[in-house]
């Protein structure tokens, strides 16, 4: 079984569950309320990550209620 992905409150980044609970991360910051989904490969190049303001590669959130 898959890990649900949660997306930050914040940042919008999107991580499996167990992911934050491996990083200590505070559960209260990230929501399962989230929808569609980006993906930056290479942030210092990408138009759409400087439009964001996203500043590492990984996985985003387009919306985060």
């Amino acid at each position: 079984m898959m890990a649900r992905k949660l997306a930050n409150k914040r940042t919008k980044e999107i991580l499996p569950e167990n992911v934050i609970k491996e990083k200590g991360l505070p559960k209260g910051e990230f929501t399962t309320n989230w929808n569609g989904r980006i993906t930056i490969l290479e942030p210092e190049i990408s138009f759409i990550a400087k439009q964001l303001d996203i500043k590492k590669k990984g996985e985003y959130a387009i919306k985060v209620r």
